[in-house]
């Protein structure tokens, strides 16, 4: 509260002492802070049987996690055909694993029964789905009411068209994912000048994306909504650049 934020990730899991749990929801409750998102960040495609097997329970109960504490989602990436969890990998885009992240979103929420949260799956560079088109695509096949967005919108920024043309691609996130949208990220993005085309994620403000732009943009779809600050090093850090941001988003 005395950084400014309003919005928090929960910094638990379902594995945690309920009691620990419960200690920090009221922390949150008392403070009027919203619980943005419960994270999850488990390969649920491993190709490891037992492995597979145990991380799609853990995407229940992190899923069960976030309906019981009331936060707005429970995020994941969609997996990895490979030893690294989120790692890049030709068969990610395969039809035979576009059919199973449908098949494994749809035994997450059925599974998991929730009524107050929503399962969403993070937007990845390599890794579906890499767009707006690619999400709307996603949610038409998974067919479930909570299913929903996490948009982490630098994620998506992987082309000189996208990069060069951020505002119109951030409008055409609105256009197509709209109020399914139920926390966003928030960082920055850097073309490097060695070729070839090599983008690098950063701070905000030590790229060119237009986060005011954008920020209003998520605000528009809902007052509400949570911008979460990510991958930053220390607590220092997430003060300098938190700092920033209330600058450059000041009046909103």
């Amino acid at each position: 509260m005395d950084l400014g934020c309003r919005a928090v990730v929960f910094p638990l899991s379902a594995q945690d002492p309920e009691e620990k749990i419960d200690e920090y929801l009221e922390a949150a409750r008392s403070h009027d802070l919203l619980i943005a998102e419960v994270g999850i960040w488990r390969n649920a495609l491993s190709l490891d049987p037992e492995e597979r097997k145990t991380n799609r329970e853990y995407c229940i109960a992190q899923l069960r996690l976030a309906d019981r504490i009331g936060a707005r989602c429970a995020v994941n990436v969609a997996g990895a055909m490979g030893p690294r969890w989120d790692g890049y990998y030709k068969e990610n885009f395969s039809e035979d694993t576009r059919k199973q992240i449908v098949l494994m979103v749809q035994e997450i929420i059925d599974r998991a029964e929730v009524t107050n949260t929503f399962f969403t799956l993070e937007p990845m560079p390599w890794m579906i789905p890499t767009g707006p088109e690619d999400y709307v695509r996603l949610l038409e096949k998974v067919n479930r009411d909570r299913f929903a967005v996490h948009m982490d919108i630098i994620n998506m920024i992987h082309s000189a068209e996208r990069y060069f043309e951020p505002e119109p691609f951030i409008d055409r996130c609105v256009a197509l994912l709209g109020d399914r949208i139920r926390s966003c990220h928030i960082k920055d993005v850097h073309l490097k000048e060695e070729y070839t085309f090599q983008l690098e994620e950063c701070a905000p403000g030590q790229g060119e994306f237009p986060l005011r732009y954008y920020v209003e943009k998520m605000h528009g779809i809902d007052p509400e909504m949570p911008v979460i600050l990510e991958h930053l090093n220390t607590d220092e850090e997430y003060i300098q650049y938190m700092n920033y941001l209330k600058e450059v988003l000041h009046g909103l």
